[in-house]
């Protein structure tokens, strides 16, 4: 009765006032549900609701009829008349499982239906995000329980997917490419910069996306997609916000957040800012080895290095951190055919420790007084236009005109040395998206664009003694350099039956590297670089939905990877006595993958997805034994030095199973099951193989949820497999220092699992607070390939308030 009275309520306040607005509502709570899809079915042509869940449906015609979807709803389908007969109101149930029919963006940069994409995606929801509440956009990643975290410090967070990670996988913040001529084979922390508070949704494309994104797309995309300002669809100017406190006790996490959106009919205006504090960050009681434990941690003190006793062992000392991340969006919509905006995105972070170098020791001391990464630093500036036109070409086309500035920094100096070495770089990233879509019938449409991006890199050097202040010009860890990527790319569609449905894409890419070396430190043979090459990749794949219960679909695909500047002209110090150095004889390394994929509904109950893998990297980029001058060895940092270059020297495969369950059970209840299992080889110098470095140890996530009214329930277990010492990678098995240690005395990684409890509950339309327990058991474990032990038992809690 009470539904009843506030859709009546609701109906009155939001009825149309032209027959041919459709206005969406939550049949549980009789709220206006913005973001919806309205299309009609197989031909492409679609609508949203706006903020006020209205949409004007007269552009579509009088079709015979409309499916409505929305992320974590049961996709409907509605004749016309049945809309006309409900008054053109529609309601929509929450779907208490994926249904295939949520829409998209990270497969073609357009939105499309996710049964209708060959690829594997796995998405990320506000909804997600207001229940689990993630500390950083990492551990965003990470509750897909498809992507494998590794963390060498606390500000960071190098997802893995598919066996690549690093510059092999593609982070895109709303369109844009963030990876930048600099990104490295070594872990990254790049992503922490983007905002879980201010993301509406995060997709994760697995494989091979160099189609419509360009290099570095091997192992997949990562799409983020922020919130955009909203427009009133009424008389009445929209404002709408949240605001929300948050704590965490294993790291004594402290964070404030808020949003607030302002629309009119034309303009919109959407402020976010978000302040974190992190602590030193507490491990578990419980482990398998003592290893992991923090006995000590170095301080100065009269201007002497001294080994402090650690007094609680289990806080990994120095680990702690403050963040900052601001966003301003304004939109103008001066027509339905145009929409503009620009938006401004920016964050910083305090020093952090790189506190797996503070782990190492040398002759029974620590190796570094202090390692830390400088002030992160990341902008963006973004002007995006979206055009819907009936020509010949196109009918929409989105320009996307966007400048970047990142700023990292390496600062650190020996135990009982006097030398601090800093080295900062800086980079400043334009780039240009011109991407078009053009339908000509239900059966075959068309998506293709253009991309051009620029890339300045300034490194500079600088060595400081620390006992008189005195600062002397040091090496700079690159050249200094201009990288550019031009590309054009085209994804044909096809439908040649109701249930088949065929892509074809293709693009070619030219990247273009100048960069010029100073030899003042470092007797290069070269003091300029350059290359001007070109490569083509393509894709088709193929989906058979012979109903709702069935789809099968099957995928090859190519990628490739340019050579960037961390490649060609890094010198830095890998591990104790060697250095890498520049090596501008370089090419693009390419990637083929084969992929299929079968999903199974049993009834409404029972969803079933498996996806199967073999990826080929050719030509892979490296490090391997060079020589400098004839010379095997240099003296770096006053030590001989083995040296090294990366080069195209091997080939790597990874192959595996992705595999999920979700059972919905009676009375709100629903069980979801994930595993991923991968394996990876790559061939070595002598010709021999061994474990790839990045190909993560089975792991996945079991989880039981419950949901009714405003209540959410999550009880859930993430897990992952051991890697044994004859499953270590070569480069890994050198670093005991951050391995346990099995009875043979060689390092390895246990296998480990969490058990974690999340509750959110809604106290009324404005204000919700959600909380829980991760790792109830405070076990003690190190993901595999990371620095840093992961937190301990961690009691959260969380009050938002939305208006």
């Amino acid at each position: 009765m009470r539904h009843t009275l506030v859709r009546g309520l609701l109906l009155l306040c939001c009825s149309p006032a032209v027959a041919q607005t459709v206005s969406v509502f939550d049949e549980e709570t009789a709220l206006p549900m913005a973001e919806v899809r309205i299309e009609i079915p197989g031909t492409g042509q679609y609508l949203m609701t706006g903020a006020d869940g209205s949409a004007d449906i007269s552009a579509l015609g009088r079709p015979a009829a409309l499916l409505f979807s929305a992320e974590g709803y049961a996709s409907r389908a509605y004749s016309w008349a049945e809309i006309e007969a409900a008054n053109f109101t529609v309601y929509l149930s929450r779907s208490m499982f994926t249904t295939g029919r949520e829409v998209v963006i990270a497969a073609s940069r357009w939105r499309q239906p996710q049964r209708e994409v060959p690829v594997r995606i796995a998405r990320v929801s506000a909804a997600d995000v207001a229940l689990q509440n993630p500390q950083t956009a990492a551990d965003l990643l990470g509750l897909s329980g498809e992507v494998f975290i590794q963390k060498s410090q606390q500000g960071g967070g190098s997802p893995m997917l598919r066996g690549f990670a690093t510059n092999r996988v593609l982070l895109v913040v709303d369109g844009i490419r963030m990876n930048t001529a600099i990104f490295r084979s070594g872990n990254l922390q790049n992503v922490i910069s983007l905002d879980p508070f201010a993301t509406e949704r995060t997709e994760i494309l697995f494989g091979p996306g160099s189609v419509a994104y360009g290099s570095d797309a091997i192992g997949g995309v990562m799409y983020f997609q922020t919130y955009d300002p909203k427009l009133s669809d009424s008389g009445k100017v929209l404002v709408e916000g949240q605001a929300a406190g948050r704590f965490s006790s294993a790291n004594g996490e402290r964070t404030a957040h808020y949003r607030v959106g302002v629309g009119g009919q034309k303009w919109a205006l959407l402020s976010s800012a978000s302040f974190h504090h992190f602590g030193d960050l507490r491990m578990g009681s419980r482990g398998p080895t003592q290893n992991y434990l923090r006995p000590f941690y170095v301080q100065q003190i009269d201007g002497r290095d001294v080994v402090v006793t650690n007094e609680d062992p289990l806080v990994q000392r120095p680990t702690g951190y403050e963040q900052i991340n601001l966003m301003q969006k304004v939109r103008f919509r001066p027509s339905q055919r145009w929409d503009l905006q620009y938006s401004f995105h920016y964050s910083t972070t305090t020093p952090y420790s790189r506190y797996d170098r503070l782990l190492r020791t040398r002759n029974g001391l620590p190796r570094s007084a202090e390692w830390n990464y400088g002030p992160q630093v990341w902008n963006m500036n973004q002007l995006s236009v979206h055009h819907r036109s009936s020509s010949a070409f196109f009918d929409e086309v989105i320009s996307r005109l966007a400048y970047q500035f990142f700023e990292e920094s390496r600062i650190d100096r020996d135990f009982n040395q006097s030398t601090r070495y800093t080295r900062v770089e800086k980079v400043h990233a334009y780039s240009l998206n011109i991407d078009f879509s053009k339908r000509w019938s239900d059966r075959q449409g068309l998506y293709y664009g253009v991309e051009g991006v620029l890339n300045t890199v300034r490194s500079t050097g600088a060595d400081e003694d620390v006992s008189t202040g005195e600062v002397m010009p040091g090496p700079a860890r690159y050249p200094q350099a201009e990288w550019s990527s031009w590309a054009a790319f085209v994804n044909y569609e096809f439908r040649p039956a109701p249930a088949w449905l065929l892509q074809a894409g293709a693009r070619y890419n030219q990247y273009i590297l100048d960069a010029r070396f100073d030899t003042t430190f470092y007797p290069f043979p070269f003091t300029t670089a350059a290359f001007n090459q070109g490569t083509p990749v393509g894709s088709i794949g193929a989906v058979f939905a012979p109903n709702e219960r069935w789809t099968l679909s099957a995928r090859l695909a190519t990628g490739f990877r340019s050579p960037n500047v961390d490649d060609m002209g890094k010198v830095f110090d890998s591990q104790p006595g060697t250095v890498v150095v520049p090596n501008p004889a370089l090419q693009a390394e390419h990637a083929y993958n084969a992929e299929v994929a079968v999903v199974r509904q049993l009834g409404q109950r029972v969803r079933l997805q498996i996806n199967a893998y073999y990826t080929l990297l050719d030509n892979a980029l490296v490090r391997r034994p060079f020589t400098l001058n004839g010379e095997d060895s240099i003296v770096y940092d006053g030590e001989l030095s083995r040296v090294y270059a990366i080069q195209n020297a091997a080939q790597a495969v990874v192959y595996g199973l992705q595999a999920d369950v979700e059972v919905r059970l009676p009375s709100g209840f629903r069980w979801v099951a994930k595993c991923n299992y991968q394996k990876g080889e790559e061939e070595l110098d002598d010709g021999s193989t061994a474990p790839l470095r990045h190909a993560a140890p089975w792991f996945g996530l079991s989880s039981l949820t419950y949901s009714t009214g405003g209540l959410q329930l999550d009880a859930y277990a993430t897990f992952s497999g051991e890697v044994p010492f004859s499953g270590m990678p070569t480069e890994e098995i050198g670093k005991t220092y951050q391995y346990a240690v099995d009875a043979n005395g060689n390092p390895y990684a246990p296998g480990w699992y969490t058990l974690n409890l999340k509750a959110l509950y809604r106290l009324s339309p404005t204000w919700s607070i959600s909380g829980g327990v991760e790792n109830l058991t405070d076990q003690r474990y190190r993901p595999y390939s990371s620095g840093l032990v992961a937190p301990g038992r961690n009691f959260i809690f969380s009050v938002r308030a939305h208006f």
